[in-house]
């Protein structure tokens, strides 16, 4: 949760005032690199460093040159090249191959702190945006925040060349907001699951023995019957949801209340047949359902992963909603390949 640019946010308005801070950000790569660019870290006068611009390689060294930005007060460029045997990042012996090109920047009073409070603010406030900044040698520190909107498709980062110079504009969204119905003990790990990737978390059981903030922490949690649930929490801001109750009449009440949203992703524990008792329950037919979604009900719910656990069904869950709202296949990375056969001891 902590590589996430909300979270990295956060940690850096705590303590703003306090310590002296360090943006860097990849502005381009060339290759096969960990990350791409528009990643962010925040690194502070006392050594630390929050997030990741590598596999965790590179951090040492970004964190000597974040340091000599916070003498200098001006920023500096760095470029890892993985391909040359001169290089640092080929010594290191990271293997990638890659090119990564780093923008270091210092947040300070002078530059407006790099507009991060405002950055923060239209996030926290589900504002998507896009965030410019300025790409010199000479030190130069240069930002600027421009509405995007709700429905911008997702793209990476650009890096623009214009009249005024090379400026990265990276569109940021805010977290997703997943809405999970029913806290019973297998919701514990799906809320766990969704938390460490960052995303906002939200939870609605009127049951008094499941929804307990100890079971659930950092999540929001309603007390409330799913027909109700609309006057407590502006379902317009939900991404996401996944409805595992184990009750059918909450099952089809919460239904009723998101099928007229524009949900990224629903989700509903169980097989076909109780999916169909459900939708008959709640009074939807399965098609215009879907048609009323950015995707198709997911019943039975997540990727095909082999598991019956909990935390199993989390992980699959997770993972297929993860591959939804990035939009993604959800299939192995590596090219399908025959199976050995089993050799007879």
């Amino acid at each position: 949760m902590a590589n996430q640019i909300q979270a990295l946010l956060d940690i850096w308005h705590t303590d703003r005032n306090s310590r002296e801070w360090v943006l860097g950000t990849i502005y381009q790569t060339s290759g096969p690199c960990y990350r791409k660019a528009g990643a962010m870290m925040l690194f502070d006068d006392l050594g630390k460093y929050y997030g990741l611009l590598s596999g965790g390689c590179l951090e040492a060294d970004i964190q000597r040159h974040a340091q000599q930005v916070l003498t200098s007060r001006k920023s500096k460029t760095l470029c890892y090249d993985g391909s040359d045997e001169d290089d640092f990042a080929f010594q290191l012996g990271i293997g990638c191959g890659g090119t990564v090109f780093i923008l270091l920047q210092p947040v300070l009073p002078e530059n407006d702190h790099l507009q991060l409070v405002e950055l923060r603010s239209r996030l926290r406030a589900r504002r998507p945006c896009c965030y410019l900044q300025k790409i010199t040698d000479n030190g130069e520190t240069q930002t600027a925040i421009v509405d995007a909107n709700h429905a911008m498709p997702r793209v990476r980062a650009t890096l623009l060349e214009t009249a005024d110079g090379n400026w990265l504009q990276t569109p940021l969204s805010p977290a997703p907001h997943i809405l999970i119905v029913g806290a019973g003990v297998d919701a514990r790990p799906m809320a766990q699951l969704c938390r460490s990737q960052g995303w906002q978390v939200s939870l609605c059981d009127p049951r008094t023995a499941n929804a307990r903030q100890a079971y659930f922490p950092h999540c929001q949690l309603y007390r409330c019957h799913p027909d109700v649930l609309a006057a407590q929490l502006p379902l317009q801001q939900v991404d996401a949801a996944i409805v595992m109750s184990h009750n059918l009449e909450l099952d089809a009440s919460a239904l009723r209340a998101l099928s007229g949203q524009p949900l990224k992703y629903l989700g509903l524990l169980g097989p076909v047949s109780r999916r169909d008792r459900v939708l008959a329950r709640a009074g939807i037919d399965l098609k215009t359902l879907n048609l009323a979604l950015a995707s198709p009900l997911r019943a039975p719910i997540g990727l095909n992963l082999g598991g019956e656990l909990p935390e199993s069904i989390a992980l699959a869950t997770c993972a297929e909603l993860h591959a939804v709202l990035h939009g993604a296949d959800g299939k192995s990375m590596t090219s399908p390949y025959p199976i050995r056969e089993a050799v007879a001891c």
